[in-house]
Formats: structure tokens, sequence, C-alpha cells
């Protein structure tokens, strides 16, 4: 069957993008909590997916799910489009990083690519969008990402924050009144093994942060 890229199936298509950027396959349960939508509807979606023409993801019971090449393409595609959105709302409209993610989620599906190269190239062709996550190429390439999880480092190291993996407003607000935005930087003070608290110093100041905060920030070492 041919497949039609509906603004379900981008949804989809994007949030498999993500889980499974680590090389994992994406679990229908935790595709069913970031959609919010019941295993058994994942599951349905799923198998569609993999047996449209081009097929747009591999699947098999108990194993999970992965893209395809042409369902990473279109991934990509969709992750450009919100991306650049956000870095658009945010220099031109005057959204902070705490509003853009709303806005973009319904603008993704709808521009055209002639208005994605037009508003690209008005802002110079960014590369990362305002929580600093890369933006997918031209071609649909992702960049490479040579940044880590801040969660990773342990005291004496340093590093620059690169971004911010997080949509959540209220977090995204409560780390810019710290300063945990993205080019900061910061040094590992302490560490907790019990509960992986990390102690994080920022000039003068000093904060501690938990493990679900620390694993949304990813830092270049130095």
């Amino acid at each position: 069957m041919e497949q039609t890229l509906t603004n379900s199936i981008q949804d989809y298509l994007k949030n498999i993008y993500e889980l499974t950027e680590n090389g994992e396959s994406a679990s229908t349960n935790a595709l069913a909590s970031r959609l919010n939508v019941k295993p058994a509807s994942v599951t349905g979606m799923v198998q569609k997916l993999a047996s449209a023409k081009p097929a747009l993801v591999e699947y098999q019971k108990h194993q999970g799910v992965t893209l395809t090449d042409d369902g990473k393409k279109a991934a990509l595609e969709v992750i450009r489009h919100h991306r650049l959105l956000e870095a658009w709302l945010v220099q031109t409209l005057g959204y902070t990083w705490d509003e853009v993610h709303a806005e973009a989620e319904k603008l993704e599906h709808v521009i055209s690519e002639d208005f994605e190269r037009r508003i690209a190239a008005a802002m110079g062709h960014p590369l990362r969008d305002p929580h600093g996550e890369l933006i997918p190429t031209a071609d649909l390439q992702m960049p490479l990402d040579d940044s880590t999880p801040l969660s990773s480092l342990r005291p004496g190291q340093f590093g620059k924050i690169e971004y911010v993996k997080a949509s959540e407003a209220e977090l995204l607000r409560y780390l810019e009144n710290l300063g945990l935005i993205p080019g900061a930087d910061i040094e590992v003070k302490d560490h907790s093994p019990f509960d992986h608290n990390l102690t994080i110093k920022m000039g003068r100041k000093s904060v501690v942060l938990g493990l679900n905060i620390t694993s949304k920030i990813y830092v270049k070492e130095s």
C-alpha cells in the first residue's frame, strides 16, 4: 500500500527517531508514553508503517521498532522543520525558548519546502535551535553530535553546555533562571553515588541537580 504521511504518522516517525538515536529499538510502551496513546494503538500503527510502500519502519513483535532509510529521511524532514521554526520564532517574533515547542509542533506539519528554505536563508542557515539541538541539514543528514550527557561527568570535570533535550516550559524556565543554558561553562564539584545528584558550579554559583535534569543537559567536555 502507498503510505500518506499524515500529521500522526510524522509524529510517530519523529518520536521513533528520537527514541532510537542511541542505536537501540523503540518499544511500543515507550512510544505509547511519548505519544499519549494506548500500546495497542501503537502496535497497529507500526504494523501499518512496516507494510507501507516503501516501508517506513522495521517491526518485530517484542523486539521494538526501528526506522528504515525512508522512515529516517521522513523523520529528519519533520525534525528540520520543527527546529528551524523554533529558531525563527525566537529570532524573528521574540518568543522565548520555553514558548516555542508547542507552536513549532503545530507548524512543522504544514510549512512548504519553499517556506523552509526561505526561513533558513533569512536566518543565515542556523546550525542549532534555541535549545542548542542540532538542525538536520537541507539534504536531511543529522550533523555529528560530539556532546555527552552532563549526568556522565564526575567531580573535577569541566564542560560547556551544548544543548538541553527538553520541551517542558517549566523546566526550561528553571534552567534559564539558574543560567544552565547553551554556551554556559560548568564544573562538576560533587557526585552522590546513592541518588546520582551532581553539584554543579557556574562562576560563583553552585547548584545540586538530580539525574532527571542532568540526563537532559548535554555538554562538550573541556
